[in-house]
């Protein structure tokens, strides 16, 4: 994987839905290309409410409309989909196919991006060759649990081996430094990174 950290990591709002669909999904691309015209190095798709055949067209479009930029695209749990809309990688939950299985369908340029909440599932993926790993919650964040802090947060550093360890949950423009200084390869976040002031302070400040 080519991206340099400190790397910023947005995960899209899961907004949209079969009903919003055709009246918000022209904006939801204008805004994410704006994103990756900002600066942001990953862009992970993760609209559940939507079809499969949605999904899929909204990665087609937002794959076209990334090309050129130097932001990686990745779906979020769906490997089919991600690898037929042309996108860089997949994102893979706790649930999701393992990062071993995966590696065979995207190949060793695809990017994959995992979830993990313990460091013992840190540990696993970067032993199966996750490219990142999102650990956390790092702070305090509205129905993501209790906070596991920067202790936590340095040990996975630790545990992650030749995987990128980024810190997700609460980061916002006034803590994510505390999160880089931690030790964490970059920052991951859905209200900081999709609101553009907040995310020109966090670009601007890696």
């Amino acid at each position: 994987m080519t991206i340099e950290p400190p790397i910023t990591y947005l995960i899209t709002s899961g907004e949209l839905t079969q009903e919003n669909f055709t009246s918000r999904s022209d904006e939801f691309v204008r805004l994410l290309a704006e994103a990756a015209a900002d600066g942001v190095d990953v862009i992970q798709i993760r609209e559940k409410a939507l079809s499969a055949r949605n999904l899929s067209f909204l990665s087609s479009r937002l794959a076209d409309s990334l090309k050129g930029s130097r932001t990686k695209l990745l779906v979020n749990d769906r490997t089919d989909i991600a690898k037929a809309a042309g996108s860089d990688g997949v994102h893979l939950t706790t649930r999701s196919l393992s990062v071993e299985a995966v590696r065979k369908i995207v190949g060793a340029e695809g990017v994959i991006s995992c979830s993990a909440h313990t460091i013992a599932e840190v540990k696993r993926a970067g032993d199966a060759g996750a490219d990142i790993i999102l650990f956390g919650p790092v702070f305090a964040s509205p129905g993501k649990g209790e906070a596991v802090g920067l202790d936590a947060l340095v040990e996975a550093v630790n545990a992650a081996g030749d995987s990128k360890l980024l810190a997700l949950g609460g980061i916002d423009e006034r803590n994510f430094t505390e999160a880089l200084e931690s030790g964490a390869d970059g920052v991951a976040a859905i209200r900081s990174l999709n609101d553009r002031a907040s995310r020109r302070v966090i670009i601007g400040g890696r």
